[in-house]
């Protein structure tokens, strides 16, 4: 026998929940997947109170779901949908695992257009059409900065699934939220910032839907404390998503950067996120090429190793400035991987991202 998504719920659509009603009457199962040998999927609830009284059921769950042929590892994640903590996650067969008590992940809540953050008088989200250009390498670059010249800077990362500015800032402690509603952000390099990934096991995968990245997104923007700040930069995931959706709904955007490198496969991608904006009434204020020229550190020859120009000609076409362009150093990575940013230090990097810092100071964004 197959084991489809259809035999995998049907195995388990009868087991009894505390309240009386089966697992399948309830339509508590989101998410469900199945990866080779693995069956993957979340239970949704309305509180951490019945998250908690769930355990019966995922171990019946798993011990069916394991007698399946081919089966080997059934992966569970309890999750209280309606703004409480997530009570548990379980993996491996016979094992359980505590996650981490999260303030953040719920569904989105009803709200009358795009809000301003108190205290934030800019809001600059610095998006790309795919990964892997060192757009969230830009944007803590460009934070530090612009803290260097004396701004008051926040940084939101908001790639959900993937983040990644704890280890590009050096952070690592567990925000706080003394009344278990206000989440107060961390400090690194002179700026404030706050990152799901901060409140997560290194290494951990967030198992959300789309309306959970929304609340999720929503919750940080408006329950984080981000005090009085002269911009708030958002480091958007790769992507025309939900968070790029929730956020240009949810607050007042200023404008948007697009980061891309010079290839053409890069540009093309960037080109979908320039029209997202322009569909979400996002100004788009410029553009930055990322990783534009190699010089050799022993002869100083310079390769354009992605290409040359795209990204200024790209610009030129749609009448945005071209912000900067970013050297591509090894440096670059190394700092990044340590947790101090290349704009802390002397060089050609910094020097390109703090140029980029002064332009937005003079257009009065920063």
């Amino acid at each position: 026998m197959t084991v489809t998504r259809e035999v995998a719920l049907g195995e388990i659509s009868d087991i009894a929940l505390p309240g009386g009603q089966t697992l399948g009457q309830a339509d508590i199962v989101r998410a469900l997947v199945i990866d080779g040998g693995t069956i993957r999927f979340v239970l949704e609830v309305a509180s951490a109170e019945a998250a908690r009284a769930l355990a019966p059921v995922e171990e019946e769950a798993r011990r069916r779901l394991l007698a399946l042929p081919g089966i080997e590892k059934v992966q569970i994640v309890t999750t209280a949908a309606a703004g409480a903590a997530p009570a548990r996650a379980s993996g491996a067969p016979g094992g359980q695992g505590e996650a981490p008590s999260l303030k953040v992940g719920r569904h989105a809540t009803p709200q009358a257009g795009p809000q301003p953050i108190p205290g934030v008088r800019n809001i600059i989200a610095i998006g790309s059409g795919k990964g892997g250009v060192g757009k969230s390498t830009v944007t803590s670059n460009l934070a530090v900065a612009l803290a260097r010249a004396g701004r008051r800077v926040g940084l939101l990362d908001a790639d959900i699934y993937g983040p990644s500015q704890p280890r590009m800032m050096g952070v690592s402690a567990r925000p706080a939220s003394p009344d278990g509603q206000r989440i107060e952000p961390l400090q690194a390099h002179g700026v404030t910032m706050m990152s799901i990934g901060l409140m997560l096991k290194e290494g951990e995968a967030v198992v959300w839907r789309g309306p959970m990245l929304m609340g999720a997104m929503q919750q940080l923007l408006q329950q984080v404390m981000w005090g009085e700040l002269d911009v708030l930069l958002i480091d958007l995931p790769p992507g025309t998503g939900d968070v790029q959706l929730s956020l240009c709904q949810k607050a007042a955007v200023t404008g948007a950067i697009i980061v891309s490198t010079p290839q053409d496969v890069a540009l093309l991608d960037a080109r979908r996120a320039i029209d997202m904006f322009a569909k979400l009434k996002t100004p788009v204020l410029g553009l930055v090429e990322n990783m534009s020229v190699y010089v050799c550190p022993n002869c100083g020859h310079e390769a354009h190793l992605f290409g040359q120009g795209g990204v200024r000609a790209e610009a030129e076409a749609m009448g945005a400035p071209l912000l900067a362009e970013i050297p591509l150093q090894l440096d670059v990575r190394i700092a990044a991987d340590s947790g101090r940013p290349i704009a802390l230090e002397q060089g050609a990097a910094a020097d390109a991202y703090a140029a980029l810092a002064r332009k937005l100071i003079e257009r009065g964004l920063a």
